[in-house]
This record gives structure tokens, sequence and C-alpha cells, in this order.
């Protein structure tokens, strides 16, 4: 098997693993909850992220490499699709109030294009400037921060209706604007 072939049963592979993950998601996702999912998710993603710089840093052998750096790969995407890749969207739809929740929903995919955009784009760069460790080494640092933010900041919303989460941000708002008086 030549490696364009390599790569493209590789990719198959790695998207038909992804549909049960996501199946799962949705499943977990009302049981265990959004930032549940996404705390248990985020330490998988940073040992996937910190086993490529790993293997990158080391050399094991280049079948070893090869395995392990693709294991983590599609240990990464799977997930990532479970939860990064659709929790933040959900949750930007209910945490708005009604009257401006599709503005706000606009602007929060607007800034994961950007910030998808700015990764693709930055990583070549990235790439050569400090090496492949060293791009993934950020990555897994911003996992890090990740996991702190969603750990401090994001509220669990499973089970509740939409009227009562905007009511629970709006008496966040009020209280925040009551303490700086």
């Amino acid at each position: 098997m030549n490696s364009t072939s390599a790569s493209l049963f590789l990719s198959s592979i790695t998207t038909f693993l992804m549909l049960p993950c996501i199946a799962t998601s949705m499943w977990l996702m009302d049981k265990a909850g959004r930032r549940s999912l996404l705390l248990s998710t985020i330490p998988i993603l940073i040992l996937s992220l910190a086993l490529l710089v790993f293997v990158n840093i080391f050399n094991l052998g280049s079948i070893l490499n090869a395995t392990i750096s693709t294991a983590s790969v599609v240990v990464y995407l799977c997930c990532f699709v479970m939860a990064f890749g659709v929790i933040p969207n959900i949750l930007c739809a209910e945490i708005f109030p009604t009257r401006v929740r599709g503005l706000c929903i606009a602007i929060c995919a607007l800034t994961f294009w950007i910030g998808d955009i700015i990764i693709t784009y930055s990583f070549p760069v990235m790439l050569s400037s400090i090496g492949f460790a060293g791009v993934f080494g950020i990555y897994v640092a911003g996992c890090i921060i990740a996991w702190f933010f969603v750990y401090l900041k994001v509220p669990e919303t499973k089970g509740m209706p939409l009227e009562v989460i905007s009511d629970f941000f709006a008496a966040g708002v009020k209280q925040a604007a009551d303490a700086s008086n």
C-alpha cells in the first residue's frame, strides 16, 4: 500500500469511527451533561496531543512512532467530535436571551470560524519555526487552559429549559453590575 492509499484508508477509518462518537455524544450530553462531558474529554485531548509531542521528541522506531501517532490522532478526533466539536455551539444557543440569541449565535459562529482560520493558517508557519513538538505543545497548553476555563466558568445546562438558563445568566450579569456599584 503506497502512502496515498494508506492516507486515504486512515482518513476513511477515522471518519467512520467518528460516527459512533457523535451518536455517543448526543446520548451523553443529555445523560452526563455538557460541562461534565467537556471536563472528561479535555484530559483525553491533552493526553493524545502530549503523546504526539512525546513521539516526535523521542524516536521509538518508525513503526511504533507511526502507530502511536495514528492512534493519538484518531483518539483526539473522536474525543473532539464528542465534546469540543458540538458543545460550544449548543452552549452558545442556550446561554443568550431570546431577543439577542440569533445575533449572538452568529457572533459565536464567526468567532469559531476566525479561530479555525487562525489555527489552520498559522500551523505551517509555526511548524517551520518551532517544529512539530513545539506546535503541539502549544495545543496541549491551549487544552489545559480550556479545561480550567470550563471548570471555572462554564455552568451545567443539562435539563434546564432555555428560559431558566437565560434567567440564570441574567442574574449573573445583574450580580456583577450590583457588585461594581
